[in-house]
């Protein structure tokens, strides 16, 4: 359920309110990149949740990566910004070095693994496994697409 404020002339309920996450591929030296297999759903996506309100961004994805892999990791670049039209969430995805620590399990992640870009195109959901082919292209500007939860809703390579 969407959260609603009111706009400038006082009608409640006219605006929805936006939930924004933050979320690490983080990527070896090797080009391997950091994911988790969640508890809740059992699919495989990069390491992520909820912004706190009082926390900075970079500071977000940092929390986040740690809490559910166990790996602290250096925030190098915004790479994109994702849209579930269907739930009202803004994804804010970072390219990450992993810094130290060792990959534990969380109550989020009931997995851990350092997958290749092809194995990243077989495990996830076209979703999220965007999310990191995007991280992965060097020098291109963050990408900027929304989904409906399952989907792609435009195609641009």
């Amino acid at each position: 359920m969407l959260l609603r404020m009111s706009d400038r002339t006082g009608n409640r309920g006219s605006t929805p309110l936006h939930s924004v996450s933050v979320a690490g591929a983080v990527v070896r030296e090797d080009g391997r990149v950091l994911a988790i297999r969640r508890a809740d759903k059992g699919t495989w996506e990069p390491p992520g949740g909820v912004l706190e309100v009082t926390e900075a961004v970079e500071d977000g994805v940092r929390r986040e990566v740690f809490e559910e892999t166990g790996i602290k990791v250096g925030v190098e670049r915004l790479t994109g910004v994702y849209k579930n039209v269907s739930r009202g969430i803004v994804a804010l995805v970072f390219r990450c070095r992993p810094e130290s620590g060792s990959e534990r399990l969380s109550e989020e992640s009931t997995a851990v693994a350092w997958l290749t870009p092809a194995e990243v195109s077989d495990r996830m959901a076209e979703v999220y496994a965007v999310r990191v082919l995007d991280a992965l292209r060097e020098g291109a500007a963050p990408a900027a697409r929304s989904h409906d939860g399952r989907q792609l809703l435009d195609r641009r390579s």
